[in-house]
């Protein structure tokens, strides 16, 4: 049985459960956040606007860089491989905005298939920022507490196939998971909390990326992704950003409204 993960910090937790043998012949971690960022070529290689909106996020400061495209395309022709094979499915899940499109771009994938579904529900259904919990967040030592696997019937693979194919035709730049569905937006909201935490004088970008990161509802703003939002406003002439980039490419940053 194949074991999917999103991202490596969910996935050593998942090797402790599931042992290293069968994580070594079966786990397979998608690091991709489909939360944020277009989804329109995501399952059609080479994944040309996926990977330059990664390319674009990720800090200059920080190397070597990732080869997105490559990674992007593994994902995407695995995904498309997925029916020839013969080995049922798990994802392991949580309240993770883009775990939970994870789910559902697998139930895309294995559409018109008999090929078993399975997944491993580790949260809450609640992703506000004070009840959520992803397979991440999840100490590796209690994980298996969670390893409670269910096979998902053919009426709700249906609808999280259905949600996978809205979000793709959607490519909205940001999607929340809420009541159980995804819901897409620009960045205007997020821009709008970075944007009322800055004031006049200079202080560390990392407290103002903090008020983002720490009290965001609906999907998990990444370090990074905050970071690309502040050098997207400081592009407009709304904020200015100074000092050194310093460790993981924004340590050092300071800023202050412009």
């Amino acid at each position: 049985m194949w074991h999917l993960v999103c991202g490596d910090v969910a996935a050593v937790g998942v090797r402790r459960v599931i042992g290293d043998a069968v994580a070594d012949a079966h786990l397979r971690v998608l690091r991709d956040d489909l939360a944020v960022g277009p989804l329109v070529d995501i399952d059609q290689p080479p994944c040309a606007a996926r990977a330059q909106y990664w390319l674009a996020v990720w800090p200059s400061a920080v190397t070597p860089r990732p080869d997105f495209a490559s990674g992007l395309c593994a994902d995407a022709d695995w995904l498309a491989g997925l029916q020839q094979q013969d080995q049922p499915v798990t994802v392991w899940h949580g309240d993770s905005c883009s775990e939970q499109l994870l789910l559902a771009r697998v139930a895309a994938a294995l559409e018109g298939s008999d090929l078993p579904l399975w997944e491993v529900a580790c949260g809450t259904g609640d992703s506000r920022v004070q009840r959520r919990r992803a397979v991440g967040m999840i100490e590796p030592s209690v994980l298996s507490d969670y390893y409670l696997p269910r096979q998902i019937d053919a009426g709700r693979r249906s609808r999280l196939a259905a949600q996978w194919h809205a979000a793709v035709a959607a490519n909205a730049d940001i999607r929340r998971w809420r009541d159980d569905d995804f819901h897409g937006e620009d960045h205007s909201l997020v821009d709008a909390v970075l944007l009322a935490a800055c004031t006049p004088d200079w202080q560390p970008l990392p407290r103002v990326m903090a008020e983002l990161m720490g009290h965001n509802d609906g999907f998990f703003a990444t370090d990074f992704f905050t970071l690309w939002r502040a050098r997207e406003l400081a592009a407009k002439g709304c904020i200015e950003l100074g000092g050194n980039a310093g460790q993981h490419g924004y340590g050092g940053l300071m800023v202050r409204l412009a």
